[in-house]
């Protein structure tokens, strides 16, 4: 395994994510032993997150009117969305190692095999795309480090002001739930505090993890499409300019082999599919509720302190549906791409035992390897337009039984 793989050099900047989660990457759980040491932080993060689901609900129960359930359920949603994610990761984590293994073993046989073809273009391709990948990461992590910032911080402002004019504390906390409504000594509100925050937290590394995860997996496949779309497009002329003659062994072997590439890269993208088929369709419906709430909260309540809070909940919550889908519809236009790139090298010079070898490729790289929502709808921007307008009829439905 080359200690300089673009891939894994990616998947480290990411592997805090799952440290912290619990969520298992490359480790092979197969003993009583390894599932307790693998999965103690998952099991103890999943707990509380639940609980603290159970905890608001019973919050809401306890008969909250119209608004305080609507700044309520946008968090509930966000939970339940990133126990979801981490579900489909925990059932699919042979997959996910399967993968992982792929795109390492893909890069590296890409990496052999043209070593000697090095050019600036291809560096480029690289870069370019590792860019891209490096900026979303760092843009999610920004908004959810000034989640955590606004709401953990905004009570103990309020508290501070509220204590400056009136010199009472009064004792709030970042979400309403069941703590509310018992009685309960400083020492305990710290406690509660303190939990909230870790639940929040341990919800915000659920939906990273696996999101980040997925951005990683869509740029890696993507680079190896746009690579072997730039050595398709390279093929018959790289073979006449070697030494004048047709090779037809080294043509042969070299076609050989950016078929079992491509056949490399379907495989890798349906497994991707088969992961994240099932926690992208929650994530579509889930996040048009999220967005149609946050947005109801911040047209509709009145205190400037919660409309700012929620505006950074829909801010962070259309981020992050919209580059789910920007990154599945960059994978789908990548291996749609491919066909055009073997009718570009001059299949019209070859023989017609090898032109009927091209054409075979074009026809299967009409099909393009599309990720979808349990099969519901395809992971593209389309989709996003889809999230967007069905959280706005959700908002029109709720201003009206509102307005009521």
């Amino acid at each position: 395994m080359d200690e300089h793989s673009h891939f894994e050099t990616s998947l480290n900047k990411i592997k805090v994510l799952f440290k912290y989660s619990g969520m298992n990457l490359e480790n092979t759980v197969t003993n009583t032993y390894e599932f307790l040491n693998h999965r103690w932080v998952y099991i103890l993060n999943h707990a509380w997150t639940l609980a603290a689901v159970t905890f608001i609900c019973i919050g809401i129960s306890n008969g909250q009117n119209f608004i305080e359930m609507t700044c309520i359920a946008p968090c509930v949603a966000m939970t339940v969305l990133a126990v979801s994610k981490s579900f489909f990761h925990y059932i699919n984590e042979n997959a996910v190692k399967s993968l992982l293994e792929n795109l390492i073993e893909l890069e590296q046989l890409e990496r052999t095999d043209f070593e000697r073809t090095k050019s600036v273009q291809r560096t480029e391709i690289v870069a370019t795309e590792k860019q891209l990948l490096n900026m979303v990461i760092n843009v999610l992590y920004v908004l959810n480090c000034s989640m955590i910032l606004v709401f953990d911080m905004t009570p103990l402002i309020i508290i501070a002001i509220k204590y400056w004019t009136t010199n009472k504390f009064v004792r709030l906390l970042p979400y309403l739930d069941i703590f509310v409504f018992v009685p309960y000594k400083f020492e305990y509100w710290v406690m509660a505090y303190i939990l909230q925050i870790w639940a929040e937290c341990i919800v915000l590394l659920f939906i990273g993890a696996a999101d980040c995860l997925f951005f990683t997996c869509c740029t890696y496949i993507r680079i190896q499409f746009r690579l072997l779309q730039y050595d398709f497009e390279r093929l018959t002329s790289s073979r006449r300019e070697s030494d004048g003659l047709r090779d037809d062994e080294d043509f042969r072997e070299t076609f050989t082999n950016l078929v079992k590439r491509h056949q490399g890269l379907i495989e890798s993208s349906s497994i991707l599919e088969m992961i994240y088929s099932k926690s992208t369709l929650s994530n579509f419906v889930l996040s048009s509720l999220v967005i149609c709430l946050s947005a109801f909260n911040v047209t509709v309540v009145n205190d400037v302190t919660i409309v700012m809070t929620y505006l950074i909940f829909l801010v962070m919550s259309l981020m992050q549906v919209y580059f789910l889908c920007f990154f599945g519809d960059m994978l789908m236009s990548a291996s749609e791409e491919v066909g055009n790139a073997v009718y570009n090298c001059s299949w019209y010079t070859e023989k017609a035992s090898t032109g009927k070898d091209l054409l075979f490729t074009i026809t299967r790289a009409q099909k393009p390897c599309e990720l979808t929502a349990a099969h519901f709808a395809y992971v593209n921007l389309k989709a996003f337009m889809r999230v967007l307008s069905t959280a706005w009829s959700y908002f029109a439905l709720l201003q009206t039984i509102y307005s009521r």
